[in-house]
């Protein structure tokens, strides 16, 4: 058998060779390292956000990169409880929990959201699990303040569920709930999961992709994306008051993480196709990068 076709011309193959050729040091450099990824409700519920990153996930995977994902649900879990009547309260971007809120909370994380993550890493042929910090006690919690209800501080994260599900080849899928021990629930604000995450697990870098292009000195003028900053000059930035709404819990999940284990942080904008990938294997990359 005989097939006939035209060949690539070279301006069609040699930047793909040369994308390659990029990345060939970063695959080195991250083969066997871990990587905690954030990804906020309002990519996992636009389908083509949500399957560039299933696609960008199981490549990392294929390569030997150990991927863990975190994931929160804001938008859906607002829209859920408007249906039901009932209003979204928010103090300094945290999501004020009462018991009504946090039933809603569960069923949107668990059983949405969750759930279309773990399918979509499936169809593009990674293997991942879903659990959430509830399993296992896998993240235990205390109450951050009454005003807030059932939201909760990260106390402790027992981080042997997610090294069994890793020395097994599967991409944890964690859905940012938690437990006091005493058989309560916790909301808990997705970035802080993340940043707590990737310092118990020892992580190399910490992603959170989020739909804003990155951080920002003053979020109404686009020039003042921030390119690269250090941990301590994010950290006077911050008690200056520069942050506001939900981009605070993010800033102080950065700055946590980073307190705690030397790291690379990176805030990009997912709504960018493959911007997972472009950070981690380009020497330019997008978005922020934050760094001790």
């Amino acid at each position: 058998m005989i097939t006939y076709g035209e060949s690539l011309e070279h301006s069609e193959w040699l930047p793909k060779a040369e994308m390659l050729i990029e990345a060939l040091p970063y695959l080195h450099r991250f083969a066997g390292a871990r990587v905690v990824v954030k990804i906020g409700g309002e990519l996992a519920g636009e389908p083509e956000s949500l399957r560039n990153f299933a696609q960008d996930v199981s490549l990392l995977r294929a390569v030997g990169i150990n991927i863990i994902v975190c994931h929160g649900g804001g938008p859906q879990i607002s829209e859920a409880m408007k249906q039901r009547g009932h209003e979204a309260l928010f103090i300094d971007g945290m999501r004020v929990t009462d018991e009504v809120t946090l039933e809603v909370t569960q069923m949107v994380l668990l059983g949405k959201i969750r759930q279309q993550i773990v399918a979509e890493i499936g169809r593009c042929g990674g293997r991942a699990i879903g659990l959430s910090g509830v399993d296992a006690a896998m993240i235990t919690v205390k109450p951050i303040n009454e005003k807030l209800g059932f939201v909760g501080a990260i106390e402790h994260i027992s981080t042997d569920p997610i090294n069994r599900l890793l020395a097994g080849g599967y991409v944890p899928v964690i859905s940012s709930l938690g437990t006091d021990g005493q058989g309560n629930c916790f909301n808990i604000n997705a970035d802080a999961v993340a940043g707590e995450m990737a310092a118990a697990l020892g992580a190399e870098k910490l992603v959170l992709l989020t739909n804003v292009s990155g951080i920002f000195e003053d979020f109404s003028r686009r020039e003042t994306l921030i390119s690269e900053i250090d941990g301590t000059t994010l950290r006077t930035l911050r008690e200056k008051g520069t942050f506001t709404g939900g981009m605070i819990p993010k800033v102080d999940a950065v700055l946590h993480a980073l307190s705690m284990k030397s790291m690379d942080v990176h805030v990009l904008d997912g709504r960018q196709p493959h911007a997972l990938l472009i950070e981690i294997f380009t020497r330019k990359g997008i978005g922020t990068m934050v760094f001790p």
